[in-house]
């Protein structure tokens, strides 16, 4: 139990290290050959934070291990709504950007809804089993493609939502490294990826054996709150530096990451089940999503107050707790 436990917690150590490492290593070569800053975070970083969901859904889902492989996902996006930025919020009152309010957020619900409709082919067609097929990960990439076009129709506005480069939250240019040292920062970071994401998935599979747990419960929670870290600690930063005005839209746009592309891409490697009380978890996810518009909305206009963070983070508590009774 105890090894387990630690193994658990290397898997992570491994994860949000391999995440960093690779992050720096691409960015520091697309500087080298001149791409710009804005691209930089809308592929790399941006992916780059995603990546500790991408590894542990496609890990879990060749397991077998459903529960994990979406509860992840689901519960890391939950975790990014009402902790990460209930958390941001009452360390610095977030301004909230026009576009993340009439297209980001929105657009956040309709990925809400577009995974709902295709998990739930028992409910809606009556044709078991439910899940993710490889169709399906193709649909919520084109979804994905639409959200990037749009987003480089952005840079015509100069409101970039995805500025998730190191420089925003650090206030420092990222070191340029040579290239061979680029590569093998990258090669390093995706071997520590898959190593650290494997510890995890094992462990967890278990630690719900022995502590008599879903693989969903342990997705939507100790996975979940672990993959969100690096958002976690990225947004807490930009707040008490006063970069609030990065903050929603940032973790809105890694919501929409983790369901489009990284559900999408997950799903066409290898095809992801859904156990149906999931669904529950999912109508939360965009009754939270909803309930962060109209919070936006009271109060000043386009901004997310100290009593708005600490409702998002009293919520969060709610629904840890109802996670604990569910079981």
């Amino acid at each position: 139990m105890v090894i387990t436990i630690i193994l658990f917690v290397l898997g992570f150590i491994f994860l949000i290290k391999g995440a960093d490492i690779m992050i720096e290593g691409s960015s520091s070569l697309a500087r080298k050959y001149g791409i710009s800053s804005f691209v930089i975070g809308l592929t790399i970083v941006a992916f780059g934070t995603s990546a500790p969901e991408f590894t542990i859904s496609v890990l879990a889902s060749l397991r077998g291990s459903t529960g994990i492989a979406l509860g992840n996902i689901i519960g890391s996006n939950i975790s990014n709504t009402l902790l990460i930025l209930g958390v941001s919020a009452i360390i610095y009152p977030l301004w909230v950007k026009k576009s993340t309010v009439n297209r980001e957020i929105p657009f956040s619900l309709l990925s809400i809804i577009a995974v709902g409709v295709l998990v739930n082919d028992f409910l809606i067609d009556h044709t078991p089993p439910s899940g993710l097929t490889r169709i399906d990960g193709l649909i919520l990439i084109l979804f994905f493609s639409i959200f990037v076009y749009y987003t480089f129709g952005m840079l015509k506005s100069k409101e970039n939502i995805f500025q998730k480069t190191v420089n925003e939250f650090t206030e420092e240019e990222p070191k340029e490294y040579r290239a061979w040292i680029s590569f093998i920062m990258i090669i390093a970071g995706f071997i520590s990826l898959g190593l650290g994401g494997k510890l995890i998935v094992d462990n967890a599979i278990k630690l719900s054996h022995t502590l008599g747990l879903s693989e969903a419960l342990v997705g939507l929670t100790i996975i979940a709150l672990g993959t969100s870290l690096p958002e976690l600690a990225a947004s807490a930063v930009a707040a008490h530096k006063k970069h609030a005005d990065i903050a929603v839209g940032n973790i809105i746009g890694s919501n929409i990451f983790n369901f489009l592309l990284v559900l999408g891409a997950a799903s066409i490697i290898t095809p992801i089940g859904f156990n149906e009380y999931l669904n529950i978890d999912l109508i939360i996810l965009f009754l939270v999503t909803v309930l962060l518009l109209f919070l936006i909305y009271i109060g000043k206009k386009n901004i997310l107050g100290r009593w708005e963070g600490m409702t998002l983070l009293i919520l969060y508590i709610v629904y840890i707790i109802f996670l604990a009774y569910r079981g």
